[in-house]
C-alpha cells in the first residue's frame, strides 16, 4: 500500500493538523514509511507465541476480592472545605 499526496493531505485533514503544500510529499514519505515498517511485521511468524505483559516472565500480584468501605472517611473529609455528618456539604445548584 502506498500513501500519495492527497491521501496525506486527507489524513491530515481528519487529523485536524495543518500542513503546507510544501510538506506534503515529507509527510506522504513518513507514512509509507510507517507502512512498510508495519508490514515487516506482519511477516513475522507468531504462530504458537503466547502474549506477554513483560519481556521478563514474571506472575501478576493478586489478592482477594473483596468490597470495603476504604476505612478512610475522616481522612478523605480532612481536605473538604466543608464536611458535615460524615458526607461532604456542597452549595445547592438546583432551585
Amino acid at each position: 500500500m502506498s500513501i500519495d499526496q492527497s491521501t496525506a493531505a486527507k489524513v491530515a485533514k481528519l487529523a485536524r493538523i495543518k500542513v503546507e503544500e510544501d510538506a506534503l510529499p515529507a509527510l506522504a514519505d513518513e507514512f509509507n514509511t510507517i507502512l512498510g515498517f508495519i508490514e515487516q511485521l506482519n511477516e513475522v511468524d507468531v504462530e504458537g507465541v503466547e502474549p506477554m505483559t513483560s519481556v521478563t516472565p514474571q506472575r501478576l500480584k493478586r489478592r482477594m476480592d473483596e468490597v470495603t468501605d476504604g476505612n478512610q472517611q475522616d481522612k478523605i473529609l480532612a481536605n473538604a472545605p466543608d464536611a458535615r455528618e460524615g458526607f461532604f456539604a456542597v452549595p445547592k445548584v438546583v432551585e
